[in-house]
C-alpha cells in the first residue's frame, strides 16, 4: 500500500487536500451554543426483595435507601418505584458542574 502512494506522489498529494477541505468545511458546519443542553448526571439503583408485596419493599427497602441517598451534594431530586415483584428502581440525578 506504501509503495502505490510512493509511485504516485500527487495523487497522495490530492487525497491529502480534499481530506484538509472536507475536515475544514466540517468545521464550518459544527453547532456552537452558548449554553448547549447537558443531561444531568443521574444514577440508578436497583434491589430486588422476592416475595414481598409492594408495601413491604416501599418500607424496608426503598424508604431506607432514600433516606441515605438525601443528603448527598448536588441531589437535585429523586424519584423511586416498587413493585409487587419484589423490585425497587430508585433514580437520583444530580445538577451538573
Amino acid at each position: 500500500m506504501p509503495r502505490f502512494f510512493i509511485d504516485r506522489p500527487v495523487f497522495a498529494w490530492v487525497i491529502a487536500i480534499i481530506i484538509m477541505v472536507a475536515g475544514g468545511l466540517s468545521i464550518l458546519a459544527l453547532p456552537i451554543e452558548q449554553y448547549p443542553r447537558i443531561a444531568p448526571p443521574a444514577v440508578q439503583i436497583s434491589a430486588t426483595y422476592p416475595g414481598a408485596s409492594a408495601q413491604t419493599v416501599e418500607n424496608t427497602v426503598t424508604q431506607v435507601i432514600e433516606q441515605k441517598m438525601n443528603g448527598l451534594d448536588h441531589l437535585r431530586y429523586m424519584s423511586s418505584t416498587s413493585d409487587s415483584a419484589g423490585n425497587v428502581a430508585i433514580t437520583l440525578t444530580f445538577d451538573p458542574e
